[in-house]
């Protein structure tokens, strides 16, 4: 998490960057009332991301209901990464790197005992798909511009 807190967008690679901005997308989208696969779906599909809009949408929905604290997001246009934005970019990259019996130990500690299981799996189906997609979200290094 630590690798990813506070840090400017810019030093974050376009895997950390598209979920930082999908993050904030569908908090804004909930907010004003709108549906967050509809204003999302352009830009997984232009990430070549598409099959993880679901799983994501899923992840975002566990967070906002289960999670053991009020999560906070920043808005779209911030240029650094908040403390709850870091740990579910953490949660994704520590399934490839620790594992998912690690991971768990962690996501534990975030959502209440019954949708550990489920945010498993979701986290899990997104890191996939980015992997898959060639975004695979790595450390905070330079990075180009991302495009939605």
């Amino acid at each position: 998490m630590y690798q990813y807190v506070d840090r400017p967008l810019s030093s974050l690679d376009e895997g950390c960057r598209f979920l930082v901005w999908s993050m904030r997308a569908w908090v804004t989208s909930i907010a004003r009332r709108h549906c967050p696969a509809q204003m999302l779906a352009p830009a997984f599909a232009k990430w070549r991301m598409i099959g993880a809009l679901q799983p994501f949408h899923r992840t975002m929905l566990i967070l906002n209901r289960e999670a053991l604290e009020t999560l906070h997001f920043c808005p779209v246009g911030c240029d650094h990464v908040s403390e709850h934005e870091a740990i579910i970019l953490e949660l994704i990259t520590s399934l490839r790197a620790r594992g998912p019996i690690a991971t768990r130990a962690t996501i534990e500690l975030v959502v209440a005992e019954d949708a550990v299981g489920d945010l498993l799996d979701t986290l899990s189906r997104v890191g996939a798909a980015m992997a898959m997609a060639g975004i695979f979200p790595g450390e905070a290094v330079g990075a180009r511009p991302l495009r939605d």
